[in-house]
């Protein structure tokens, strides 16, 4: 029997690294959504690795040509009905305010100057839930070909399956640890940060992943009317623009998060759940499932995974505020513990919790393997 240790330290600046993140597929709404969905297309797309952009950190500016995709002439979310969603619940719609600094009657507004795209790359991001009429922040990698609103600087702000609000991701510590549900060829030291744009993105240079084809689109919610087809960029995360995968035409990768079906079957076991709702990412999870559900060590850059299982509670990230800054013993486990090799992919970090959040996650919520992660101050 081994120990699992989750601990949050604190950064002399304020800030924090985070030990344990959150897969998250495409299609996963999540256990504490939100909002509904305002996606318009949100299909797994195969991640290029990043080039390294500072020893094994992957960061990129929100501008970089290739960061994001999607199809022309489709905007990846409807804008429209995550100001409507907003405005119907008035509480929700405080919270969401005060996760990303603004006061609540600015939000449509500021929704409105936000862009639908896809993620080109697997995402880290601080992820946003809200349970007992507030916000609780956790650390999540968002899979490629999330639908996602970017703002001006190019920086995602609304994961459009649910409706969460997102801000600049935490750095990871050494050996954090993975949890949630994985998908086929995740590999945490590949996930990437974004960074604010240095001016504002006037337009975002957009590949198409199902046909390799590369297009303009404007800023703005109704930026994809005015798409306009482009030449293959010079560089993009992964390098030239040879190093993108090849176009999946008809048929997207598995979809390892939805009940729905994705245009092919899933490779391995089945890990939807039978409803086809809360069925992924930060999700409830019985020990007796297999496939990509479970938790995986973060730490060696090497590893490939489609997610290890191991024995423990629910993958829901803790929903409870907890103040202060503390070390948090778990529960027991079965089997070795493993951690370690160099940290992961990480970007630069964003100096801490986002503005005006309900709190990071406390204790208290069952995750595998511990009773819970101490709030990032």
């Amino acid at each position: 029997m081994a120990v699992i240790l989750t601990v949050v330290l604190t950064r002399p600046n304020g800030g924090a690294a985070t030990a344990e993140v959150f897969a998250e597929p495409t299609g996963s709404t999540g256990q504490h959504p939100f909002t509904q969905s305002t996606a318009n297309e949100s299909t797994p797309s195969p991640s290029a690795t990043p080039r390294k952009s500072g020893g094994t950190r992957s960061a990129f500016h929100g501008s970089e040509a290739g960061l994001y995709g999607g199809s022309q002439k489709t905007a990846s979310c409807d804008v429209d009905k995550q100001i409507s969603y907003l405005k119907s619940e008035p509480v929700k719609n405080r919270a969401f305010a005060g996760v990303l600094g603004k006061a609540p009657e600015a939000v449509p507004s500021y929704l409105k100057t936000l862009t639908p795209v896809r993620l080109s790359y697997d995402t880290r991001v601080t992820n946003h839930g809200f349970k007992d009429g507030r916000s609780y922040d956790y650390q999540s990698v968002l899979q490629a070909g999330t639908a996602v609103m970017v703002d001006p600087q190019g920086l995602p702000r609304v994961r459009c399956k649910c409706g969460n609000p997102l801000t600049e991701p935490k750095e990871f510590q050494k050996g954090t640890r993975t949890r949630g549900q994985t998908w086929p060829g995740y590999q945490p030291s590949n996930s990437i940060a974004v960074l604010p744009a240095p001016t504002k993105v006037k337009e975002f240079t957009l590949r198409n992943p199902q046909t390799g084809t590369w297009f303009k689109r404007p800023e703005g919610p109704k930026g994809s009317e005015k798409d306009t087809p482009t030449a293959p960029p010079a560089q993009t995360p992964s390098g030239p623009a040879s190093s993108q995968p090849p176009p999946y035409r008809d048929t997207p990768p598995p979809d390892v998060s939805s009940g729905k079906p994705s245009g092919t079957s899933a490779s391995g076991p089945d890990t939807s759940s039978a409803s086809g709702t809360n069925s992924t990412g930060p999700s409830d999870t019985s020990s007796s499932e297999t496939g990509t559900s479970g938790t995986t060590d973060t730490g060696s850059p090497s590893e490939t995974t489609g997610g290890s299982s191991e024995t423990g509670g629910s993958t829901e990230p803790p929903a409870s505020t907890t103040e202060g800054s503390k070390t948090t013993t778990g529960a027991t486990t079965e089997g070795s513990e493993t951690t370690g090799g160099s940290t992961p992919g990480g970007g630069e970090e964003s100096g801490g919790g986002s503005p005006g959040s309900g709190g990071s996650p406390g204790g208290g919520e069952e995750t595998p393997g511990s009773s819970g992660t101490a709030p990032a101050t």
